[in-house]
């Protein structure tokens, strides 16, 4: 089963001295619509004000982003899922699960990174970088760019098979789904919550991949810890299901 996953902020430094080449990422043919968007990057952070770049970076003490305007291709490289380090990677613990399960992880979960677009998790290819949500690269707005150039191949890749969107709601911007797909949402005392959304859905990552769950009639049936049901809210292709999230 195919799971829609966001990124984070927050990023892991280091990697290995090997560095991005044209089978990197998912979607091999689209590789140089992909390029266009990282040199747009990389000019840009290379010639902008530090008042424009504390801005696009989301960062405002310029000497905390100084890293970041370096050459993109020359950086240090790491696995996607292994890059990002926010709240719900956190939860979802991908270094402590066995091979088996991060090779499900690795396979089946589509990143939506702010840069660099639709990624595997699995894919070896990506950069420490700094792209605040929804910022424009000198006016031209990535999300729209890969929304019209990658959106073919997504539903060629996603299929017929329905499929679970954990992506936060901003992400619908890349890629908006054709097919039949779930989403979740996470409810406290009666309330939807933020933090503790990104917390499950990297619980809810996790307990797929160590459960192996291939159909979406084997998540129904999946008991995550400290979720139960509340609704479940059919309309056309899109169904979501609330949770209610108990003594967490």
């Amino acid at each position: 089963m195919k799971i829609l996953f966001s990124p984070a902020e927050t990023k892991k430094s280091g990697g290995i001295d090997t560095k991005i080449t044209t089978d990197s990422f998912l979607f091999l043919e689209l590789f140089e619509n992909r390029k266009e968007i990282l040199d747009k990057y990389r000019k840009y952070v290379s010639s902008a004000s530090d008042e424009k770049l504390s801005k696009f970076f989301g960062i405002k003490d310029f000497k905390k982003f100084e890293k970041y305007k370096v050459d993109i291709y020359t950086q240090p490289i790491m696995k996607v899922i292994e890059r990002y380090d926010g709240v719900a990677f956190d939860y979802l613990e991908y270094n402590l699960l066995d091979n088996d399960a991060k090779s499900y992880i690795d396979k089946n979960t589509v990143i939506f990174s702010n840069l660099f677009g639709p990624l595997l998790a699995g894919d070896f290819g990506i950069p420490e970088y700094k792209l605040k949500q929804g910022e424009k690269i000198d006016g031209f707005s990535p999300e729209i760019y890969y929304k019209e150039s990658f959106t073919k191949e997504l539903d060629e890749f996603l299929g017929e098979k329905e499929f679970l969107d954990l992506r936060a709601g901003f992400y619908n911007k890349f890629y908006k789904p054709t097919s039949k797909y779930t989403t979740l949402k996470f409810v406290k005392n009666g309330k939807v919550v933020s933090h503790w959304a990104k917390a499950y859905r990297g619980i809810v990552l996790r307990t797929l991949a160590v459960n192996n769950i291939n159909t979406m009639e084997d998540f129904y049936k999946m008991n995550i810890e400290n979720l139960n049901v509340k609704e479940i809210i059919k309309k056309g292709i899109h169904t979501e299901i609330v949770f209610d999230i108990v003594n967490f």
